[in-house]
């Protein structure tokens, strides 16, 4: 599993609206400058954060895009899977097809564990954790 563009450059915009959170909207030029990303890919990016109610727009001249609910509600996991689709390592076994001895032992002794281990460390961050606001001594440090 690799997650792509589209699921670090989602991430990353949340989290620059919610540094940006006592504005009453950012414009989307201004985040992708600030986190050097394509406008036009990010436009293409925060049209499936809202239509996942994760952001909201402001339409007009002066416009651009606030977080929907408020940071602690939003989970990195529920993000990257709107972005991503699945976070599985592998997909499950078709019931159609028969599974070996072998093959399921593998399934449940690796594939399955990385899979819940994936979950828990995705859905145990929330954007407020990821920028400090819910809990110092639980958020990560950035130095410049």
């Amino acid at each position: 599993m690799k997650i792509s563009t589209r699921g670090r450059y989602g991430t990353r915009l949340l989290i620059d609206l919610a540094q940006h959170i006592s504005e009453p909207h950012v414009a989307l030029a201004a985040a992708a400058e600030r986190q050097n990303i394509s406008v036009r890919y990010l436009e293409q990016v925060a049209v499936l954060l809202r239509r996942a109610g994760f952001i909201r727009s402001v339409k007009g001249a002066s416009g651009g895009y606030a977080l929907a609910m408020a940071p602690e509600n939003i989970v990195i996991g529920d993000v990257l899977r709107i972005l991503e689709g699945d976070m599985l390592v592998v997909d499950p076994p078709d019931p159609d097809t028969p599974e070996t001895r072998l093959q399921r032992c593998i399934r449940i002794a690796v594939f399955e564990h990385l899979n819940e281990r994936i979950a828990k460390v995705i859905d145990g961050q929330t954007l407020a954790s990821l920028i400090g606001t819910s809990d110092p001594d639980e958020a990560y440090m950035y130095y410049i």
